[in-house]
C-alpha cells in the first residue's frame, strides 16, 4: 500500500483558514520567513495612486480614476539589502528639507560623491551633512547658516555610512 501523498477529503476545507481564501504551501528560505509574513500581514500596503499631477499653483480639474497602485517600498527603496533608516536629531539640514525627527532612507550601495547628502561618522559620532570634495579638501557642509562646516583633517577619522535617498516627514 502506498504511503504519503494527497488523500481524498483530508485537510481543512478550502477558504476556511485564517485568510478566508484557498491557500498554497510554498518553500522559502528560513531567513526570509519573517519578511514574507510581514508582507502578507501588511498586505504589502499597495495603495491607490492617482497618476494626475496635483497643482501647487492654480487649481485644475481633478481625476477620480485610480490608475495604479503604489507600494512605498518599491518607490523609496531601490536596494533593500543596502538600505537602512535613521531618525534625525537637530536642525543643521533644514535648507535641504531635512528637519528634526524626520526619518532618512539611506542607501549604502550608492557611491558617496561631491554634493551628496551623506550619513558620516566623524571620530565615531554620526552626522548628516552634504559632502564637499575639492582635490584633497573634504568638508561636511550643513544646510543651515547657524552651523559651521566640518573640515575633515588628517587627524580625524571619517567613515561614510551611506547616501541619503529620501526623507520622510509629516506636514
Amino acid at each position: 500500500m502506498p504511503k504519503g501523498g494527497k488523500r481524498m477529503g483530508a485537510g481543512r476545507p478550502k477558504g476556511t483558514g485564517k485568510f478566508g481564501v484557498e491557500t498554497k504551501a510554498i518553500r522559502l528560505p528560513v531567513s526570509e520567513i519573517e519578511d514574507v509574513l510581514r508582507c502578507v500581514h501588511n498586505k504589502f500596503y499597495r495603495l491607490p495612486f492617482y497618476q494626475d499631477a496635483i497643482s501647487a499653483g492654480f487649481p485644475n480639474q481633478a481625476s477620480e480614476e485610480v490608475e495604479d497602485t503604489l507600494d512605498l517600498n518599491e518607490l523609496l527603496i531601490k536596494r533593500p539589502a543596502a538600505t537602512f533608516f535613521l531618525r534625525v536629531s537637530g536642525h543643521s539640514m533644514i535648507k535641504a528639507g531635512i528637519f528634526h525627527n524626520d526619518i532618512l532612507i539611506v542607501d549604502r550601495s550608492i557611491e558617496p560623491g561631491n554634493g551628496k547628502i551623506v550619513i558620516a561618522a566623524v571620530n565615531g559620532e554620526l552626522t548628516v551633512k552634504r559632502l564637499f570634495i575639492e582635490g584633497r579638501k573634504v568638508q561636511l557642509i550643513p544646510e543651515n547658516d547657524a552651523f559651521q562646516p566640518i573640515e575633515i583633517t588628517s587627524e580625524m577619522e571619517l567613515h561614510i555610512w551611506g547616501v541619503v535617498t529620501n526623507v520622510i516627514h509629516p506636514v
